[in-house]
């Protein structure tokens, strides 16, 4: 009001003076303040400004020529008004500079406040000056007003305050920039001092509860004490949480109507604050009667039952509504996955007698919905038929909530999309009770290109290998198809090659296409290797002496629906051959002669992981038996008196093993990783007894540095490579082993080009040469840490520091601490 009144003075002044100030020989109306007269504006002028066009000032003022006003009036000061919201000026006048008869001349003079020429901010990081100036937004042109100068203290003082620096000071300091008019130069000193910490938490009003455990309930907010791992800042926005988390722990313990009366932060020190929090606990409630209205596709006691909510449980708001609506097994997942997809549940207090509620349950089920379409969107190198092949979803079936997840999960496991950003998007059409269903995937690069060296058995390895892993031999002959390789029917084909020179050499592919024939999830996996290794000694040498392993297979994998459908049994046809030329070492049970594995292997194995890079959640575990036929029980030799060269000509074993993983999400992206295996080398004929190939080899990082084939090789950090396979007879005999792992995993970053996560370890394991000797609580110990990385191009890539606690006989050292480089995932 007083504005508006110091305005409106300004006006008559401004026009009384220039009434006056008029040629003394003109004859001018006397003007009676008391009763306004109308004029017709004959001309306006602008002065005082520098940057704005004229005549966009008299539009914003609506002050043109012709235009009838009174003076004075509310026209003029609508018009200053204007002016002024625009937030561009530092003063405003408008003045009379004639007036002829019923016309009236204008004078509009706007001064423009400075622009910013460079702004300097002191006392901060690069990191915390980039945040400032994201959040002040001042560059170079911008205006320099008052309200610029307290709106940007009054950001930076809160920006600070937030995040626990309460005594932070700024000052600004405005200079003029002498070689460009108007032109001022903004400092910024900032002085955050040091954050303050928490002192104490006071709670006002708790009878039900001590301070203690309430205090408990606040996750970041917690007072100073011996903890030096417990970090006791005070922050705001978590403070802010912790309050709606007391509140939500009252609320799960029957408290509904507890609230916070009031709270407050008050500094006691320069670096040290008080936090007070009045609460109103209210008294404490339980489920009575519970009755469901509306529902005629289930009957009460079916949805009773799913609710789980029993008359005298301790009345929870957060329990109902995850029951209700958001659990996976949740009653609106009852409706949900038959169709009913505009069914909603509301309930309502029918009764609140003394510490006793009763619930109405009231459902709209509505019509069922049916799938109209269902779209893909943001595909770019993947086929659009091997995305739909992994649907769970069809249109003119009904709306299926479970097949939906189930369908996402399908996606997330495929490889080819960043799991991060799928995304489902249900389309209503209620009109005709039908709903579209769109799912938004991002391709992310899979395919890998290795180019390394490393080093294993005391020599170094180079690899050149390529992996694609969305391949498409349906394209092979297209040339338009080569950009730069036919890629997108989701084939994989891996093409490897390892070489030391001479010593040692290796080469492998694998080929493999999960939907044969396009119209079932039935795999087909085809591979073929050759490795030759040597003792260095040239071949012409008397002392040469080198293994030769060469092998194929063929695979076919098929998804099965029973137990449910996560299980898969894949079956698999292989044949290996050793040849030996003086190798010993103690690698095997012989060192010369030819061998022949030819091999049967079935695998029994489930996988409910939700993505493969970074489980969160799920498991998998795989069960197989892999078996030669039984050469010797078909044949009438003395097999405890035969030579080598004869007894392993064909090779006979069976082998059993079994691997589990489980991932469970803990707290938001920590996820605590248990793992079991177990393996197991068998005989059918005693006199014959183990095979000399296809036993464990356990220890270290699981890698050998190089493949060898003819022997597996398990990894238990903490220990050198191999160090926990007992030796018999000169050679490494593990026949049997089992392994525990837990893992606490934690992600840096869950970018699709770069994901990264840490994860500390507690490992125990070990190997036996025969099942007389097995001791399954027998295991070598170890713990340490460990950093993985996922790119893309070079697939997962890890390093491991582990410490093992228990010696191994005859290998003094093996234990003391060993970095493992990992490479590949491993189950």
């Amino acid at each position: 009001m007083y504005r508006c009144l110091s305005i409106v003075l300004m006006i008559s002044v401004s026009l009384i003076s220039d009434v006056f100030a008029q040629d003394e020989n003109r004859v001018l109306p006397v003007m009676d303040y008391s009763q306004p007269a109308k004029y017709e504006i004959a001309d306006v002028t602008v002065s005082g400004i520098n940057y704005l066009d004229p005549i966009v000032v008299l539009n914003i003022a609506n002050l043109q020529p012709g235009r009838i006003i009174t003076v004075p009036g509310e026209d003029i000061t609508k018009a200053l008004e204007k002016l002024w919201g625009q937030g561009l000026f530092s003063d405003v006048k408008i003045t009379a500079t004639k007036i002829e008869g019923n016309k009236i001349y204008l004078d509009v003079y706007l001064q423009e406040p400075p622009r910013l020429a460079r702004l300097t901010i002191n006392g901060l990081k690069k990191g915390e000056t980039t945040e400032i100036n994201d959040k002040l937004k001042l560059r170079s042109g911008s205006l320099i007003t008052e309200n610029v100068l307290n709106t940007s203290e009054e950001i930076i003082s809160k920006h600070f305050i937030a995040k626990g620096f309460f005594s932070a000071t700024v000052e600004l300091l405005v200079e003029d920039e002498p070689s460009i008019p108007n032109r001022v130069n903004l400092t910024i000193n900032v002085d955050k001092s040091d954050r303050v910490k928490v002192a104490d938490i006071i709670f006002d009003g708790n009878t039900n509860y001590s301070d203690r455990r309430l205090q408990r309930t606040l996750k970041k907010t917690k007072k100073k004490n011996w903890n030096f791992f417990r970090s006791s800042k005070f922050i705001e926005a978590e403070f802010k949480n912790d309050k709606e988390n007391l509140i939500t722990n009252y609320n799960e313990n029957g408290f509904r109507d507890a609230k916070i009366l009031a709270d407050s932060i008050y500094l006691i020190s320069e670096d040290r604050v008080n936090v007070y929090i009045q609460l109103r606990e209210g008294p404490k409630y339980y489920f009575r009667n519970i009755t469901w209205r509306g529902n005629s596709k289930y009957p009460d006691e079916l949805l009773n039952a799913v609710l789980d909510i029993k008359k005298g449980d301790v009345f929870d708001q957060t329990k109902l509504d995850k029951r209700l609506t958001q659990d996976e097994d949740a009653v609106s997942s009852l409706y949900l996955d038959d169709g009913y997809l505009f069914f909603s549940v509301s309930p309502v207090e029918m009764m609140v007698d003394s510490d006793s509620i009763d619930l109405e349950m009231r459902i709209m089920e509505g019509p069922q919905a049916t799938i109209n379409r269902v779209i893909i969107t943001g595909n770019t190198k993947t086929n659009e038929h091997v995305i739909r092949r992994e649907l769970r979803t069809r249109p003119g079936e009904l709306f299926n909530k479970t097949n939906i997840i189930r369908s996402s999960r399908e996606l997330a496991v495929m490889g080819h999309f960043d799991p991060e950003k799928l995304g489902v998007n249900p389309i209503p059409n209620p009109a005709d009770g039908t709903v579209d269903i769109e799912f938004v995937v991002e391709e992310k690069a899979n395919d890998q290109l290795e180019i390394s060296g490393g080093w294993g058995a005391g020599m170094l390895i180079g690899t050149l290998g390529v992996r694609f892993s969305n391949f498409s031999t349906r394209n092979f002959f297209k040339k338009d198809a080569w950009r730069p390789l036919p890629s997108g029917d989701g084939q994989t084909l891996s093409i490897r090659a390892q070489s030391n020179g001479s010593f040692y050499q290796g080469y492998n592919m694998t080929f493999v296409e999960p939907w044969l024939g396009g119209h079932k999830p039935t795999s087909l996996s085809l591979s073929a290797f050759h490795t030759i290794q040597t003792d260095r000694f040239s071949r012409t040498q008397k002392e040469w002496a080198s293994i030769k392993i060469s092998g194929a297979s063929v695979g076919i994998g098929k998804r099965l629906k029973w137990p449910d459908d996560f299980f898969t049994l894949y079956n698999e046809v292989s044949f290996q051959n050793y040849n030996l030329n003086d190798w010993g070492g103690g690698f095997f049970l012989f060192s010369n002669g030819n061998s022949n594995n030819f091999s049967f292997k079935t695998t029994l194995a489930r996988n409910s992981l939700d993505q493969t890079i970074y489980p969160r959640r799920g498991s998998q575990f795989s069960l197989t038996l892999q078996l030669t036929p039984p050469f010797s029980l078909f044949s009438d030799k003395d097999y405890t008196n035969l030579p080598s060269v004869e007894k392993y000509k064909w090779i006979e074993y069976h082998k059993w093993t079994f691997k589990s993983q489980t991932h469970t999400n803990l707290v938001d992206k920590l996820v605590l990783t248990t793992g079991v295996q177990f393996g197991f080398l068998a005989y059918y004929n005693k006199d014959y007894g183990f095979s000399p190939f296809e036993g464990f080899d356990l220890g270290g990082d699981g890698m050998s540095g190089y493949n060898l084939y003819g022997r597996e090789t398990i990894s238990l950090r903490g220990y050198e490579n191999g160090s926990v396979t007992p030796i018999r007879q000169g050679s490494k005999a593990g026949n049997i082993y089992n392994k525990l792992t837990l893992e606490l995993r934690y992600p840096l970053s869950l970018n699709p080009s770069a994901t990264i996560y840490g994860l500390i370890f507690l490992e125990g394991g070990n190997a036996w040469a025969d099942f007389k000797e097995f001791n399954p609580f027998e295991f070598k110990r170890s713990a340490g840490v460990g950093l993985r990385a996922f790119l893309p191009m070079f697939g997962l890539l890890g390093v491991d520091w582990g410490y093992g606690f228990d010696n191994i006989p005859g290998r003094p050292g093996a234990n003391k601490g060993q970095f493992h480089f990992v490479l590949g995932q491993q189950f």
